[in-house]
């Protein structure tokens, strides 16, 4: 009896043996998928294992069932093939991202690779750098492939399956699938809840974080196509009661106006028939305004050089190495909680919010989108409705992120390499030379408006490849000695280029006798990114919080001869169009920008790309949920969750200002109501 046993055992586990050896790829593409998320997740976030594991595992089990089968309808051979081909796409999806995310701190979105040309010109050696930094993950990410490739033939052969078993496995996917959607759609409807990331609103950076890449691919895939529109609550108020206002200013009422425009409200909701149109009507209208102040008008009159300068960093300011901008920043105001967010789409959008004070739209490129849009709070436009002239030049290739299409629409006339701006082509270009050869365009056109779009403190940071660097390194050299790592010093290199044009614009604004006569404002476009957490660190001369803290930015708003002035309040990129506008006395209406004239009573607020966001009272850091506050203060969840309704209505209706061309609709204007950008010269 017990030999008939062991002989039924082993049967039994040879029988099973054969079964598996036909079918242990059953399991290769579900766990292959989780593996690869899991890595993704681990590489590029402190705590992979929140809720969005759950949601990541059972979307990717679903996705694994459906790639199972259909790798199990044909011939052996040709299976196998199949696996491999699409296990390798897998994998060279998976570490594009991995590399993306490792230079630019966000998840790469489809739209963005239609500017591959010139992108693979610019940054293929910050690429090859990022796959260097990042290959422990890419080694990891392609072990399901090199598993395919040695046992496709042995343990993981998929075998051919019939038509039914084809369908069981169709069925299992989908109910999968159905199942986590019918979860996410059983979460609230807060700010940050599931249900909100998955159906009203697109952010790669959470939806890889809550959802996994595949479906964060996917949903990138379907908003691209069909386009996305973020969905407006039908009946969520925000109550604003526990949030308090700043201290900066102590207005008397009788004293100051609410910086708003004659805009019918009552007639456009009255005479709406667009349902979302109709909410936007409710909502902007409902906004309490900014007033003037001590600061209006200030500047009214003179002329502004508006400048966003490439990866720009208040450590890059020295007293040595780039005098001009230090005596700029003393001399001037100085706005020391400033803040450059990075947004998730391209470098262009941070340009986009600091000249039009909104939030970009995830998933597309906002400046583009924008340059068949009324742009009616754009400096230029505003400016030349007082009879400004405006220009705008850019010293690296005229058509990059299509400028050649949003700076004109915005009232500019532009130029830049390859469109009217002969500087010498070299990587990166000289911001001196463009100053030299921009300045006798307007300099004599009072009273101006110019934009400048700088580029001589782009990446890399090294001696070898980057042209300022080289050019500047005998002064980086002799200032630093060995104290500091290449790249660092490379970075000040750049930005000496910077302060030389900067130089050369007082010199020549002075000897025009108009330098007291021109507002300078500078600001980054994001931070140095170019440099790794560590030589961040470095250059900062301390260990920086890279959640908040690698954000902090600069803004130099300087007049020769004015008044030094600190501003120690919380502020932001997008705070600076209203800022302006302010301090020029522009007519301007608050409640349809998404900043704040920083010299106003609202409260300082600094928004990130993922929907984190800063306020006096604390930050909070919407990938791990979590609110620290600030030294002494005490918050409820009321005012998390208000602040947090308030931020992301800010990306929602920034989103539909741009889709729905909003400022054209409430102003009424049309294709024809542009005035000439050049008034003619008395």
């Amino acid at each position: 009896m017990i030999q008939n046993r062991k002989s039924a055992l082993k049967k039994e586990n040879g029988a099973f043996k054969a079964f598996m050896d036909k079918r242990w790829f059953w399991l290769f593409f579900p766990l292959a998928v989780i593996y690869m998320e899991l890595v993704l997740k681990i590489a590029d976030y402190q705590n992979p294992f929140n809720v969005g594991l759950i949601y990541m595992m059972l979307f990717s089990l679903s996705l694994g069932i459906f790639l199972t089968m259909l790798c199990t309808l044909f011939s052996p051979k040709t299976n196998l093939t199949l696996a491999k081909v699409i296990s390798i796409l897998f994998w060279v999806w998976y570490s594009t991202q991995a590399v993306y995310h490792s230079i630019f701190r966000t998840f790469m979105v489809l739209f963005s690779i239609q500017g591959g040309g010139d992108a693979i010109t610019n940054f293929w050696k910050a690429a090859l750098n990022g796959i260097w930094r990042t290959s422990p993950v890419i080694i990891l990410l392609f072990i399901p492939s090199l598993l395919l490739i040695l046992f496709g033939k042995k343990f993981l052969a998929p075998r051919k399956t019939n038509k039914g078993f084809a369908l069981l496995n169709i069925g299992a996917s989908a109910i999968l699938y159905g199942l986590t959607v019918l979860i996410i759609l059983a979460s609230n409807s807060s700010a940050m809840s599931s249900k909100f990331m998955y159906f009203d609103s697109f952010n790669p950076d959470l939806t890889v974080n809550r959802f996994g890449l595949f479906t964060t691919t996917r949903l990138d895939l379907k908003h691209t196509i069909f386009g996305f529109e973020a969905q407006i609550p039908d009946d969520d108020p925000i109550d604003t009661s526990s949030i308090s206002s700043s201290e900066t200013a102590d207005p008397t009422p009788t004293e100051y106006e609410d910086q708003v425009m004659d805009i019918d409200w009552d007639s456009l909701i009255a005479n709406e028939t667009d349902e979302t149109l109709l909410k936007m009507h409710q909502y902007f209208s409902s906004l309490t305004p900014t007033k003037t102040n001590d600061y209006t008008g200030i500047f009214e009159g003179k002329n502004l050089i508006l400048i966003t300068a490439e990866s720009f960093s208040p450590y890059a300011i020295d007293p040595v190495l780039t005098p001009t901008l230090y005596k700029m920043q003393q001399e001037g105001f100085q706005f020391t909680n400033f803040y450059t967010p990075l947004w998730t789409v391209s470098t262009s959008d941070g340009e986009y919010v600091a000249n039009v004070g909104l939030v970009p739209k995830s998933g597309v490129w906002s400046y583009y989108r924008s340059s068949d849009n009324f742009m009616a709070f754009s400096m230029a436009y505003q400016f030349r409705q007082e009879g400004y002239c405006a220009y705008a030049y850019h010293n690296n290739t005229y058509t990059y992120y299509k400028r050649n299409l949003s700076l004109p629409n915005m009232g500019y006339i532009y130029k830049g390499l390859g469109n009217g701006l002969d500087v010498k082509r070299t990587w990166p270009e000289s911001d001196l030379e463009m100053m030299e050869k921009s300045i006798d365009e307007y300099i004599n056109q009072q009273p101006f408006h110019v934009f400048y779009m700088t580029v001589s403190g782009h990446m890399d940071y090294t001696y070898y490849d980057n042209y300022m660097a080289t050019k500047h390194k005998a002064e980086v050299e002799a200032y630093y000695g060995d104290s500091v790592s290449l790249q660092v010093k490379a970075y000040h290199a750049c930005n000496i280029e910077l302060d030389l044009a900067m130089e050369y614009l007082l010199q020549r604004l002075n000897e025009a006798g108009i330098a007291e006569d021109t507002v300078i404002a500078i600001s980054p476009d994001h931070y140095p990114y170019g440099l790794t957490d560590e030589q961040f660190d470095e250059l900062a001369g301390k260990t920086i919080d890279h959640n908040f803290e690698i954000y902090k930015g600069v803004f130099l708003l300087y007049c020769q001869g004015q008044e030094p002035v600190t501003v120690d309040k919380l502020c932001c990129s997008m705070d600076i169009i209203p800022t302006i506008s302010n301090l020029f006395g522009l007519e301007y209406d608050s409640r349809l920008l998404m900043g704040y004239d920083i010299f106003s009573d609202a409260p300082g607020l600094v928004v990130f790309s993922n929907y984190s966001w800063m306020t006096d009272e604390g930050a909070y850091n919407a990938k791990t949920e979590t609110f620290t506050a600030s030294p002494g203060v005490t918050v409820d969840e009321d005012y998390i969750s208000t602040m947090s309704k308030i931020v992301s209505r800010k990306f929602t209706y920034s989103a539909r200002i741009l889709d729905y061309d909003y400022y054209r609709v409430i102003f009424g204007a049309d294709k024809s109501s542009a005035v000439d950008p050049v008034p003619p010269v008395a």
